[in-house]
């Protein structure tokens, strides 16, 4: 990880991300909270995420083919100039009064058309700025940046929305992306392939599924990831606010802080990647799994904000853990030239699958109370979840079968201009 810090590509990568991600999770913070101000319906919350998730389904396998084929610091550059023209204008409407649910429902349908270009370039652009012996490293420090963020950004949030309103947010969420544009400047091309390499990049993606499909490892990383977005993330991601104002009867300052705490243990569960030998791999996941059960169960029964509080840390160190430790399997075992499709059916996993789980549980909340939804959906995936790390098995402790082009990446090496 210190090797990862000294100059060179990375560290300017990783720099501008932790600028972006912070205001990011910023605007998240305060979109949920204006999102509970204009309507008391779960679904409605659901309908924002089913906005953002469709195109996002629907593109994110041309955007893993793109991100391939092309320049993947163009493609980002782009999405993060889009997504900074999309926060001014919720910014805008909001500092205005003039915010309805329709508005953040379309804003957030053209959001998810860039994050269908964004998460395969940027996935599959991380292990190209590092050698082959330190991916597993930069995917460990990406994530923890990135779940650092939550502990920066939504606290931050709280403190803006209550000083200066919502719409500070979205306004510094804007600027913050141009942390991550400078930084994509400054990265050097990716050094050309070999010809086989090279016309693999080319090829459609449907070779990136056929290579998916053939590999058990990655079909059942691929599987545990799923049952997270499904079970767990629309309570974390969608119905929060809710679970804040009603349950719990708090403000946004405490919400704030519970994201704020989220983010900690986050943090922890990704620098605590580092320290998984690969032989304790499929342990460490399994205990994983039962522990967010558990804590899910736990906030389903709890009128308690100290309790909720303690929950969610666990929960969040748990779920690092096993979103980090999947994603290195993957990225280890994907062949270089068809890294961002994999990345992208890897997504979809979370991405793909978001809008329709969001709908779905918050649907079920209004119908039979959050409380019960809760408790059906921390036993569904406990049960589930453990049933597909014994399919798994030690195949996810198993060096990878598949040889990753290495790429060596000069500590001073020169950007080329970005036409």
């Amino acid at each position: 990880m210190l090797a990862l810090l000294r100059p060179g590509p990375f560290r300017r990568y990783i720099i501008g991300s932790a600028i972006s991600d912070t205001g990011t999770w910023m605007q998240v913070m305060a979109q949920g909270w204006v999102m509970s101000a204009l309507t008391n319906k779960a679904l409605l919350l659901g309908m924002v995420n089913f906005a953002a998730g469709i195109p996002t389904l629907a593109l994110t396998m041309i955007g893993g083919s793109a991100a391939d084929r092309y320049d993947k610091r163009k493609i980002l550059i782009w999405t993060q100039i889009v997504q900074t023209l999309l926060a001014i204008i919720l910014g805008t409407l909001v500092a205005t009064g003039r915010i309805h649910v329709w508005h953040v429902v379309l804003l957030a349908g053209c959001l998810g058309i860039c994050i269908a270009f964004e998460m395969p370039a940027i996935s599959a652009l991380v292990p190209e700025l590092v050698k082959r012996d330190q991916i597993a490293a930069a995917i460990a420090m990406d994530r923890s940046v990135f779940h650092g963020s939550r502990l920066v950004g939504p606290s931050l949030a709280g403190l803006f929305v209550g000083w200066f309103g919502a719409a500070s947010a979205f306004f510094t969420n804007a600027a913050s992306f141009f942390g991550l544009v400078i930084a994509l400047v400054t990265l050097p091309p990716r050094p050309p392939g070999t010809a086989e390499e090279e016309e693999q990049r080319r090829s459609g993606f449907k070779e990136g599924l056929r290579y998916v499909r053939h590999d058990r490892t990655i079909l059942s990383m691929i599987a545990l990831i799923a049952l997270t977005t499904i079970f767990i993330f629309p309570f974390l991601s969608v119905m929060l606010p809710l679970y804040v104002r009603n349950i719990l009867q708090l403000g946004p300052d405490r919400m704030g802080l519970l994201m704020a705490i989220s983010g900690i243990g986050s943090v922890t569960g990704s620098l605590g990647l580092l320290s998984v030998a690969r032989d304790h791999r499929f342990r460490f996941m399994t205990v994983a799994v039962v522990v967010v059960a558990l804590a899910l169960f736990c906030m389903s029964r709890t009128n308690s904000f100290l309790l909720t509080a303690v929950a969610m840390g666990t929960l969040a160190i748990a779920l690092s853990l096993n979103f980090g430790l999947a994603g290195t399997i993957v990225q280890e075992r994907a062949p270089a030239p068809l890294r961002g499709r994999i990345s992208a059916v890897f997504g979809l996993s979370f991405f793909g699958l978001m809008p329709i789980a969001g709908l779905l549980t918050t649907g079920l909340s209004d119908l039979i109370g959050m409380r019960t939804a809760l408790m059906i959906s921390s036993i569904l995936f406990g049960i589930l979840a453990v049933i597909v790390m014994n399919i798994a098995g030690r195949t996810v402790c198993a060096a990878p079968s598949t040889p990753i082009s290495e790429v060596e990446v000069e500590a001073e090496a020169q950007p080329a201009p970005i036409a």
